[in-house]
């Protein structure tokens, strides 16, 4: 039976497997409204459209499938933008469908127009198309959700003008099979394996792209003897208890003389970014492997070195069938004693370089469920917590690397807590960064979200304050007045709570998992 064109996508979405859209309505993207609750589709309503934008990203970490945003023509479009520039350095599926103008050459002085929306979506995006007809908009989706199934999963945009979206269309033909990821061959199977067989002295790398195969590497790691690090997506993979793990402290500069130490590194699922290091290498001068789904990833390998493009969660899982157990009487190659005094040391230099806020951490740490998942900002208690807070699960702390935005925690969160309904979800902020995103409270209190969202208030650009120190610049324009927080929440409907001790704060942290709405709990460097 026909419908208008924005009904009918409301109904392919939901034959595709989507039960959730975020977004905010507007007079150009009306018709893309229609058919949501006749499809059986949930819509959220943010209160801007780069929260609406930030909750599909953390809605799709959270559930593993794909987030979907409306939005409308122009400037809301360019809202949703700096969310979908996270999505895209973090490798999150995201589909953003927007109206647009039918015609920008000839008129001038339309509502909502812009120069050339496609064009501006494409800076951000993996890519970005418009579809002017029926056919054309199905087979887009189609395409977004092949993609995000079987390549290195990024944002797509779909603009389809407003007078398509209000003309009479057939129903979506039925979802195609969808391909998979990429799998090594046999024998590139057996060149990681033979080349494990001749190292010495081992090093794995696990980066966000091989959470799937988490439950391998305790296996993994004792059939091979190595020593392992994990990027800040990939935390959670390595149990802490290994002896041999490093922890997720490749930014400490001197992580570069551990990797020199190893004679083959093997990178699984990380780009190895500067976001990542820090700097611009590993720091190896050994043989490398790397396993992604990539090409650009495996660029830049050095002669000897090997890049494969699949899915290295697979490979993981092929490698601990194939390699056999380490012999207990060969010499181990890395000193778990020294491993072990390499991570005190490191987290004595995070204790230096920022007062307070191990200490904040840690005490957060002792009493957050084993399967709460965390969204942070850009705020120096997330910063330093990333290096000395070793996950119990993988995939369960979500950070705005790459882009690096400010504003993301909150609304993320909230598309984490949608994603996961009666599991516990968490949001670590600035003072700075709340400010960003702070109406989505709003959307937290409808939804009655039993979301704690922790804001470390130290009243000014902590990092940025401390940067110009260094450098030795003045401090200019890092101390901004900050609102009354608490009193903030309260008119929007929330709980609010300053612990003035660490034991407070375990206490209000376990008290607003229990809450029927979410609540801010406000945290000073006066806490330690």
């Amino acid at each position: 039976m026909q419908k208008p064109l924005g009904a009918q996508i409301s109904h392919a979405l939901k034959a595709r497997g989507v039960e959730v859209i975020f977004g905010i309505p507007g007079v150009h993207n009306v018709e893309m409204y229609r058919g949501i609750e006749e499809a059986g589709i949930t819509h959220v309503l943010a209160r801007h459209e780069q929260g609406a934008g930030f909750m599909a990203d953390g809605y799709a970490r959270a559930s593993g499938r794909p987030g979907v945003c409306y939005l409308i023509t122009g400037p809301g479009f360019v809202n949703a933008m700096t969310a979908l520039g996270q999505a895209y350095s973090d490798s999150v599926p995201v589909l953003a469908l927007a109206s647009c103008l039918d015609e920008t050459a000839a008129r001038r002085g339309q509502l909502h127009q812009m120069r050339d929306q496609r064009a501006a979506g494409a800076t951000v995006c993996d890519w970005s198309e418009t579809a002017s007809d029926p056919a054309a908009v199905f087979a887009l989706i189609d395409r977004a959700f092949g993609e995000f199934a079987s390549a290195r999963p990024r944002p797509k945009a779909l603009h389809v003008p407003i007078a398509a979206l209000g003309a009479l269309a057939d129903p979506a033909p039925q979802p195609p099979l969808r391909p998979e990821v990429p799998h090594l061959t046999h024998d590139q199977i057996y060149a990681v394996i033979d080349a494990l067989a001749e190292a010495e002295k081992p090093l794995f790398v696990f980066g966000g792209g091989a959470a799937a195969g988490a439950g391998h590497v305790p296996a993994l790691l004792q059939q091979t003897g190595a020593a392992s690090f994990v990027t800040y997506a990939g935390r959670g993979i390595v149990p802490a208890d290994q002896p041999l793990f490093f922890g997720s402290f490749l930014a400490r500069p001197d992580s570069a003389r551990i990797a020199a130490e190893a004679d083959l590194v093997v990178a699984l699922g990380t780009e190895l970014s500067e976001v990542d290091l820090w700097r611009d290498h590993l720091g190896n001068t050994g043989r490398m492997i790397r396993v992604d789904l990539d090409p650009e990833v495996l660029s830049g390998l050095r002669a000897g070195d090997m890049g494969f493009i699949g899915d290295a969660a697979a490979l993981m899982k092929a490698l601990t069938i194939a390699i056999p157990a380490r012999n207990d009487d060969r010499p181990a190659c890395w000193d778990a004693g020294r491993v072990a005094e390499t991570r005190r040391r490191w987290r004595g230099e995070i204790m230096a370089e920022r007062p307070g806020i191990v200490e904040v951490a840690e005490a957060l740490r002792a009493v957050m469920p084993t399967d709460a998942m965390i969204y942070s900002d850009m705020t120096q208690l997330a910063y330093g917590g990333k290096e000395v807070w070793d996950m119990p699960r993988a995939g369960h702390w979500h950070h705005p690397c790459g882009f690096g935005t400010l504003g993301y925690a909150l609304p993320a969160a909230i598309g984490g807590a949608v994603a996961r309904k009666g599991l516990p979800t968490c949001a670590i902020m600035g003072d700075y960064g709340l400010q960003y995103t702070l109406p989505e409270l709003g959307t937290a209190v409808e939804l009655g979200l039993p979301l704690p969202i922790l804001v470390w208030d130290n009243g000014s650009l902590g990092e940025i304050r401390d940067s110009m120190v260094a450098s030795q610049i003045a401090p200019n324009a890092v101390v901004a007045r900050n609102p009354d927080f608490l009193a903030l929440a309260r008119a929007y409907g929330a709980g609010a709570v300053e612990p003035s001790d660490l034991k407070g704060l375990q206490e209000a942290l376990v008290a607003a998992f229990q809450a029927d709405g979410p609540t801010v709990i406000r945290m000073t460097p006066a806490l330690v």
